[in-house]
């Protein structure tokens, strides 16, 4: 049997244990706090009830919703082997505008243990104590599980945005915990990769059991089959990897929706007509849903270009944009806030131009009373349609934007059906590879980041994270 420590990617946290507790699960799951008397877990700071949380205090209510998410996927799996997540609040990345929320992974990997179902291949420790039946490393925890402390409670870490802490997903206010908790959980517990995605190495020159099933939907060839270098370009190719185990691929079509078509026609359109990449908002109409359509109109608030569209729209603008798309660039204030002007306008619909370089991702935010399609396409994209814009009289500028669905494809998949992982041309260290596409609808939790339509289930007919376990061996 092989073993390795995993901390050249999870480093270990040096600070005594204060307190443990299992929770009550078909596969029993034991959460070690890691943090000191005061703080994390333990904060004494006292709050109020929430969504089904009877704690009342900050330290026990984060508890309370640790062992309710420890709850869910304990009672998805089957190990007679206790999984022990050591777990902390500590100050992460954070600034005004964006967080880490969390972080989590397996403390250890090993291979050819007894009952190890592929040869000279890593499992992360949960998995491989559940295959074998033995706790692999009896003194180390399987998962390590960091949570941002700062987030929404100080002034530099997207404040008024703390993590909700209720158990009915309601995440009123802030970034619902309980699902950025089965998230990490779900690293841990294997829905990660060890290979060194930057130089196409395996870690220790040995494939994990997530190389066996990442594929490149191209060549099908899958990760243990390539060279390096076709792994490097894998990484980063935009929708050019998909997953390829059995029972996720079986399950695709009982959780995702037809895919959303974002179309570009017209006569003043030349070369930037044709369907565009983008990422869609967790708010408003899906995308395909039904056919919605209209003249590409520019929101103008600033003296040059696109407007932010962060106040109501000027009566000039407001009468452009009714019953067309406003095009409106990224910045200044929510995703949200722009649709809610838009709308307001009358606009139909809303495309979002991003302020920097890469692939279009999400919008997250959260206003049942926006109800119109909204978008982000790149930077590049925006810059090209914005070039293109010719004002034929103020509520026609002779580009057409049409949101629509594909009858023929399933959103988040290549063509054979199968759901595409998170590999945008830019590589991002922690996100790529190691997500679900942000391109599934509906969203999924193992996306590389936590959208406000998520539910807390793990399954189909809504998610397809435990498919993808039940692919590696759980």
């Amino acid at each position: 049997m092989k073993r390795n420590n995993m901390k050249s990617i999870i480093a270990a946290l040096a600070v005594a244990f204060s307190a443990a507790g299992a929770a009550q699960a078909a596969a029993p799951i034991v959460i070690v706090n890691a943090n000191e008397p005061g703080v994390g877990f333990n904060d004494p700071t006292p709050v109020e009830p929430v969504g089904g949380n009877t704690g009342t205090t900050l330290g026990e209510q984060r508890l309370i919703a640790f062992t309710h998410a420890a709850n869910i996927w304990g009672s998805k799996l089957n190990s007679s082997v206790p999984i022990r997540i050591q777990a902390s609040f500590e100050p992460l990345r954070c600034t005004a505008s964006s967080a880490t929320l969390g972080s989590a992974g397996t403390l250890e990997v090993f291979s050819d243990f007894p009952g190890a179902p592929k040869a000279n291949t890593w499992y992360p420790s949960a998995l491989a104590n559940k295959l074998s039946g033995v706790d692999q490393s009896p003194s180390i925890a399987d998962i390590r599980a960091r949570f941002n402390s700062r987030l929404g409670l100080a002034a530099d870490c997207l404040p008024g945005s703390p993590f909700y802490l209720g158990l009915d997903g309601a995440d009123e206010g802030g970034t619902d915990f309980v699902a950025v908790l089965l998230h990490e959980m779900g690293h841990g517990l294997g829905f990660q990769s060890f290979s060194d995605e930057e130089t196409g190495e395996y870690y220790l020159d040995t494939p994990s059991i997530w190389d066996h099933f990442m594929t490149d939907n191209r060549t099908n060839k899958t990760w243990t089959q390539m060279t390096p270098a076709e792994r490097i370009a894998n990484a980063v190719s935009g929708d050019g990897m998909s997953w390829g185990g059995p029972e996720v691929t079986a399950a695709v079509p009982d959780v995702l929706g037809k895919l959303g078509v974002v179309n570009i026609s017209g006569t003043a359109a030349g070369s930037t007509a044709g369907n565009y990449k983008f990422g869609e908002a967790s708010f408003g109409l899906p995308i395909g849903s039904k056919v919605v359509t209209g003249q590409l109109m520019p929101v103008v608030d600033q003296a040059v270009g696109t407007g932010l569209a962060c106040e109501p729209l000027n009566p000039i603008n407001a009468k452009a944009v009714a019953g067309n798309i406003a095009l409106v660039d990224r910045g200044s204030c929510t995703f949200v806030v722009k649709a809610a002007n838009v709308q307001a306008a009358g606009a139909i619909g809303m495309i979002v131009v991003d302020n920097a370089p890469g692939d279009p991702a999400g919008m997250s935010g959260s206003d049942p009373s926006v109800t119109i399609p909204a978008v982000r396409i790149s930077q590049a994209d925006g810059n090209a349609l914005k070039a293109k814009l010719v004002y034929r009289s103020r509520t026609k500028s002779g580009i057409v934007a049409t949101f629509k669905a594909d009858e023929t494809k399933m959103a988040g998949t290549d063509n054979q059906k199968r759901i595409l992982m998170y590999t945008p041309t830019t590589f991002e260290p922690g996100s790529s590879v190691s997500h679900y596409t942000t391109s599934a609808r509906p969203n999924q939790l193992m996306e590389p980041a936590i959208n406000s339509d998520l539910t807390h289930e793990v399954e189909p007919p809504k998610d397809l994270t435990l498919p993808l376990l039940h692919d590696i061996g759980w």
